[in-house]
């Protein structure tokens, strides 16, 4: 089980939001006075050998195709790893640790499982501090491998900083839904996810990339104009199956995969199928979850998850299940409100700044009038669940919450201690209608109910669609300044500073 949540007293309140039977998640290492628990080593830092093979059988040829990159988790930095090889094997990570090279072996987390999984996954934990990572050539026994020339990105910070430069993506895959009657995105030419990501990766060179969720919109792949590249994601019965995973993912983001280090947030469309096996949800988890799972089951709501880049917290909360339908369904809201206490109590912990990452926003603004008047916003039961948690707010150390779910680039604040909104749910997924941002300002919102001070929403005009691109928040040494980008990295706007006050939350630009 991984380190979730911070403390004691966080694993008690999270034992009233985990299901009857399952076991709440244990404190993380390096926040309590205690010595970490961990149920297995890492392969490599001990002595005992990895689970599955490491090398390949006799006679083994290579073939398939291979991805592998580098993923923040609650429990460190993974090296993650999946391949379409018959050899079942995992390959070993070289790189950089206090002065000298080593090599350790990835473990298997599971092997090939139907058609909809026809991969060996293998993962391996890399201290903080390590540098100049690849993976072995003599081990990788996938024909196609990438990056192709092994190397992964490792995080550039020590205990004592953080990463300066973190681009945020979200809402990211092709749409193509199954009622024939609604309007299917052009894959092969108007889908601009990797033009997103590669500006991302050359105009930002982030230390860190956050998605905010939503990976998996291919869910009838038979209305794709972009077949001849997914052999594999093809027909409605491939949708969720790994080629459609490369497909909507990993080929787009390939390029920005092979320069940061992630962080996935779960969205909605990575739900669980009626069976809660397999699925787009069975393919969350066993290929982008915080915890790899080997039997492609899927659960309706996860834990939070606890993610440390040095002096940064980053807090991850599913709300895939929130308000499922968009309909204002307040249903679930004591479990959420046990999930707000739990990341209050890990970022009163927390040795700087927390970042809450949660892929349905708090308090996005979705629609106004074209004259002034009450707003639609969103999501009222995540926002219930805040106002009902032990503070009845979120903790004075989380700066900002970062979500997708609408297809819009927004940034909202309050000018109080509520942390700022920013939405960035505009980076590949057919866009949203926004708000008149002018008639949004001083109309009250959220529990208790505050004004807005700043809305500012990316548009082609007040009211109408939204922009494709991402955001690109850097640190200046004391605080974060943000800029909208469009998808070629182009500014949207200047840059806004986060101010440091903690009565007086708000984005000075």
């Amino acid at each position: 089980m991984r380190h979730r949540i911070v403390g004691l007293a966080v694993a008690a309140v999270l034992a009233a939001a985990v299901p009857a039977g399952a076991t709440a998640p244990e404190p993380p290492p390096g926040y309590g006075d205690a010595a970490p628990s961990r149920p297995t080593d890492p392969p490599g830092y001990g002595n005992a050998p990895p689970p599955g093979p490491t090398t390949a059988p006799p006679g083994s040829a290579l073939n398939g195709e291979a991805w592998a990159w580098t993923q923040l988790t609650s429990d460190g930095t993974h090296v993650r790893y999946v391949s379409t090889d018959s050899s079942g094997t995992c390959p070993s990570v070289v790189y950089t640790y206090g002065g000298s090279r080593r090599t350790d072996p990835l473990r298997r987390v599971s092997t090939p499982m139907g058609s909809q999984f026809p991969t060996t996954v293998c993962e391996a934990q890399v201290r903080l501090t390590a540098s100049d990572a690849m993976l072995a050539p003599a081990t990788v026994r996938a024909a196609a491998l990438h990056p192709s020339n092994g190397r992964l990105p490792l995080p550039n910070w020590t205990t004592a900083t953080r990463p300066a430069r973190i681009g945020v993506i979200g809402d990211t895959g092709c749409e193509l839904p199954v009622p024939a009657g609604d309007p299917a995105q052009d894959c092969a030419n108007g889908w601009p996810f990797q033009r997103v990501a590669n500006s991302v990766a050359a105009r930002t060179r982030p230390d860190l990339v956050i998605h905010v969720g939503d990976y998996l919109y291919r869910e009838n792949p038979g209305r794709a104009n972009d077949k001849p590249q997914n052999p594999g994601c093809t027909t409605l019965a491939d949708r969720a199956a790994w080629a459609c995973v490369v497909a909507d993912f990993f080929r787009p983001a390939e390029r920005l995969l092979a320069t940061a280090p992630v962080v996935l947030a779960r969205g909605n469309h990575e739900d669980c199928n009626a069976s809660q096996k397999g699925g787009a949800g069975g393919a969350w988890f066993r290929y982008l979850a915080d915890e790899l799972r080997s039997n492609g089951t899927c659960s309706l709501l996860g834990q939070p998850a606890v993610i440390r880049a040095g002096t940064l917290t980053l807090a991850s909360v599913d709300s895939s299940l929130a308000d499922r339908d968009d309909d204002g369904s307040r249903a679930n809201q004591a479990t959420y409100a046990a999930q707000f206490d739990a990341v209050n109590q890990a970022a009163a912990q927390a040795p700087g700044d927390v970042i809450v990452v949660t892929h349905k926003p708090l308090w996005m603004v979705k629609a106004a009038g074209q004259t002034p008047g009450a707003v639609t916003w969103a999501t009222h039961v995540l926002d219930g669940a805040v106002a009902d948690s032990q503070l009845h707010r979120l903790q004075t150390k989380v700066r900002m919450v970062l979500s997708g779910h609408f297809h819009l680039a927004q940034k909202l604040d309050f000018d109080s201690t509520r942390p700022p909104q920013l939405t960035l749910g505009s980076s590949g997924g057919p866009l949203d209608n926004g708000p008149v941002d002018g008639n949004v300002e001083l109309q009250s919102i959220g529990t208790p109910a505050e004004q807005v001070h700043q809305s500012v929403t990316k548009l082609l005009a007040p009211g109408g669609p939204g922009i494709f691109g991402y955001g690109d928040l850097r640190y200046d040494g004391a605080t974060w300044n943000l800029t909208f980008r469009d998808r070629d990295g182009d500014r949207l706007d200047g840059s806004c500073r986060l101010s440091t006050s903690t009565d007086h939350r708000n984005f000075v630009c």
